[in-house]
């Protein structure tokens, strides 16, 4: 006799762990489909409002069993109850026709109170592994006798739920994938657009430098460009672009046009030279695919005795130099005439000179920026950001970099392209020495 006690312990204890566990695994199945709580949806409402009239009963709800609690996804005839307490046994798939005589349900609540419910019948809302998430109900005010085609209607409605369920479970985890790959892509294309500009600006004896570069799209590699660099001969030479498209082809590109412009500079520093080198390069490279092309402005800058600098600058296809002199006012150092870089059979490329004395700026930029829309709708435009310069009149790279900046924060949405930035400036003899800096 008392093995046999010992015995049905050991089995009501397996069998009560059993219960917990498998309650465990259904909660958790609950959560994954990340149903409860949700707003009304009309799909649910629908099946609702369907299983009440093939009953042809007044009410009818889609109920999800939680922890402690029968919450409703959809109610029909239920007026104001979105949820109530959890019955120690909800979710049978068959209940009596005759409420009051049968067992506790997750109706129960129901049946004491308002509305005063004597037939519940229900099909389970079951999972592909066997988890009861809930219900499909319909419940009635008097007995009710149901036929075999309405209790396999309710089942098929049940099936109707698990299947717009699953559905909805595959698109949570369609958007919760393509946001990791979006964020796989910002950090990838972050870390290649790093590799495409340098890590920090030199110190060039004399001048301050800034450079910056905001992007459009923080998950897509843009083609912008710049670079400042010593020559052999003590000069300085300097460059800033933009190349044709967007992604892995124009991050190639900007490698290639980067890298060529040093490398021609070291050959042969003159400007409009260089430009012509790297067109010879983009077609030779380019010659069996689609045409691959950038637009470029090219410096070197030469130190004089008296603390100023000589620019000299090529452009093809770019927009103008932008010259901030130390009493505030704007002028363009324009190499307009300047011809789009390996597109066209044998393109001209402008060149310009201008000096910058003690307290004058210099900035280069690249088309995003004069192309961004203001408030009203229309692009910035050259001479709209030379206003706003001169209204500013910024002092030094960097100043001139933080009124760029702000001019991004007021435009907001209405910057729809990447655009990278330079400023070389020349400080007043009273603020020397120098800090460079870039963004």
């Amino acid at each position: 006799m008392g093995d046999d006690m010992t015995g049905a312990g050991h089995a009501v204890r397996r069998h009560a762990g059993a219960v917990v566990a498998d309650e465990h695994r259904r909660l958790a199945a609950v959560r994954r489909y990340a149903v409860l709580d949700t707003a009304s949806d009309a799909t649910f409402d629908k099946i609702a409002s369907l299983a009440a009239r093939i009953f042809d009963v007044p009410m009818a709800a889609v109920a999800i069993v939680d922890a402690d609690r029968v919450w409703f996804k959809a109610a029909h005839g239920l007026q104001g109850v979105r949820e109530i307490p959890r019955d120690p046994e909800p979710g049978a798939c068959l209940l009596p026709h005759d409420r009051l005589t049968g067992p506790r349900t997750a109706a129960g609540s129901l049946v004491l109170g308002q509305p005063g419910v004597r037939f519940h019948a229900a099909a389970a809302i079951t999972t592909a592994d066997g988890c009861r998430l809930g219900t499909v109900n319909v419940l009635d005010t008097r007995p009710r006798h149901p036929t075999d085609e309405q209790l396999a209607a309710l089942g098929d409605l049940a099936g109707l739920v698990m299947d717009e369920l699953e559905r909805r479970l595959s698109a949570l985890r369609m958007v919760a994938a393509e946001r990791e790959r979006r964020a796989d892509a910002e950090r990838l294309a972050r870390t290649l657009q790093r590799t495409l500009l340098p890590p920090v600006l030199p110190t060039v004896p004399g001048l301050r430098a800034a450079a910056a570069y905001h992007p459009a799209s923080a998950d897509e590699v843009g083609g912008d460009f710049y670079d400042l660099f010593p020559l052999d001969d003590g000069r300085w030479a300097f460059f800033i672009g933009d190349v044709c498209g967007k992604g892995a082809a124009a991050a190639a590109l900007t490698s290639l046009t980067r890298y060529t412009l040093r490398a021609a500079a070291i050959h042969d520093p003159d400007p409009r030279t260089a430009l012509a080198t790297l067109d010879a390069v983009l077609k030779s490279e380019h010659q069996d695919e689609t045409r691959r092309f950038c637009t470029a402005v090219f410096g070197v800058l030469d130190a004089g005795s008296d603390g100023s600098f000589t620019v000299t600058l090529a452009g093809g296809g770019h927009p103008p130099t932008l010259v901030v002199r130390a009493d505030g006012s704007v002028e363009a150092v324009s190499t307009t005439g300047g011809q789009l870089i390996g597109l066209l059979p044998d393109p001209h490329f402008a060149q310009a000179t201008t000096r910058l004395a003690p307290g004058d700026a210099l900035l280069l930029y690249t088309d995003g920026l004069i192309e961004a829309r203001t408030a009203d709708g229309s692009m910035l435009g050259e001479e709209g950001l030379a206003r706003h310069l001169s209204a500013h009149a910024p002092r030094g790279a960097a100043d001139l970099l933080a009124t760029v900046h702000k001019l991004f924060t007021d435009l907001g949405a209405g910057v729809s392209d990447d655009t990278a930035l330079l400023a070389l400036s020349v400080p007043s003899r009273r603020t020397f020495p120098p800090a460079q800096e870039n963004r």
